[in-house]
């Protein structure tokens, strides 16, 4: 896989996404009012709650009126359910004026309690709750809630392969994708998805690209992937961007607009059917080690500054795993650690073990 790190200045931000800053100031807005906000799908249910309960209210307060008037059980629920239902019964021609008032109440709030539960759901209409808007709200809300993710630009073959690679692996993400062709695939696969365009910084606002880890910008088009990658860090100046690259010159462009990583499909098959051919069991020892394929695998622990590994040695930090490699915060690689050796803040620490073991390292 061609992988490279450059420390190149991003190109300057131009007219149009200053532009597009503007208007997602407006896409905030309309976020904070129909996907997060009071008609969300939580506001609507709510609303929805205060209906039921004030139905049973006032089925109690209708039989408990009946039965201080003197009306048995039986008679409290047959006259309170006419009521409510605007039936009426003769039985109310019987009552006592003060019966006859509790009676014109009863009905009266039957009525506010019957218009209020028609708003709640002219309002679930209005918003779309049972159409594709709905659909589109539910999806804007499930994506508001995730945190540490990553945003895959293009739901094709490379960005389908990327997904089943992060579900593996258990790692919260989101597609965006133009084509609406491509919707019925992705509610299949039950991913959180947005039908618009990546490149919009109003969609990679809605994406949660200020909270996310990183963005995999997996669209055909380079010159798309440029314009992403540049978008992309200009909102968020510390996240991870990986990027596809179909020709060779645009390797040195998405690295200037802001690609932490950059890799050409064709080098990267070439050189695994090379692996292939020369060194196989490389191979399928990495393919054993991948996510969901087996009880081990390799794992890359990044070593915070409030890590519990800080300042352990190896033979401590490791029990159970195999160390590989320690990258230094400097970039210096220690491939075959001495056990000794203790972890500092920055450290990138790859192991091999059992899961069991990984875990209480992970955490």
């Amino acid at each position: 896989m061609l992988t490279l790190h450059w420390s190149l200045p991003p190109l300057e931000e131009g007219d149009a996404i200053r532009e597009e800053r503007a208007t997602g100031r407006a896409g905030h807005w309309r976020k904070a009012m129909t996907g997060a906000g009071v008609w969300s799908p939580r506001g609507v249910r709510w609303r929805a709650l205060l209906v039921v309960s004030a139905i049973l209210v006032l089925l109690g307060y209708g039989i408990g009126g009946y039965m201080l008037l003197g009306s048995s059980p039986s008679s409290a629920v047959y006259l309170t359910v006419m009521t409510l239902t605007t039936e009426g019964s003769s039985a109310a021609d019987r009552l006592s004026t003060g019966g006859k008032l509790f009676t014109a109440s009863l009905a009266v709030l039957g009525v506010a309690v019957f218009v209020a539960a028609l708003g709640v759901v002219g309002t679930a209409l209005v918003e779309g709750r049972f159409g594709p808007h709905g659909r589109m709200l539910r999806m804007q809300y499930r994506i508001d809630t995730l945190r540490d993710h990553f945003v895959i630009c293009a739901y094709g073959r490379v960005g389908q392969a990327v997904a089943r690679e992060f579900e593996a692996d258990g790692i919260p993400f989101v597609v965006i994708d133009s084509k609406a062709g491509l919707e019925e695939v992705m509610q299949r696969d039950k991913v959180a998805y947005l039908i618009d365009n990546a490149s919009s910084e109003q969609v990679l606002r809605r994406a949660g690209i200020d909270r996310a880890r990183g963005l995999v910008c997996a669209v055909d088009s380079d010159a798309e992937n440029v314009y992403i990658a540049l978008t992309a860090r200009a909102l968020n100046p510390a996240i991870a961007i990986v990027s596809r690259a179909s020709e060779p010159a645009s390797v040195d462009r998405l690295a200037r607009a802001g690609a932490s990583s950059v890799v050409s499909p064709y080098v990267t098959s070439g050189r695994r059917m090379a692996l292939l051919a020369v060194r196989p069991h490389i191979v399928d020892f990495l393919e054993f080690s991948r996510p969901g394929t087996s009880d081990c695998r390799l794992e890359e622990i990044r070593i915070a500054a409030d890590s519990h590994l800080l300042g352990r040695p190896l033979r401590q930090a490791c029990k159970g795993v195999l160390p590989l490699l320690v990258r230094r915060a400097d970039g210096t690689l220690l491939p075959h650690p001495d056990p000794d050796s203790a972890l500092h803040p920055g450290d990138t620490l790859i192991v091999f073990g059992d899961l069991t073991a990984l875990r209480p390292i992970e955490e």
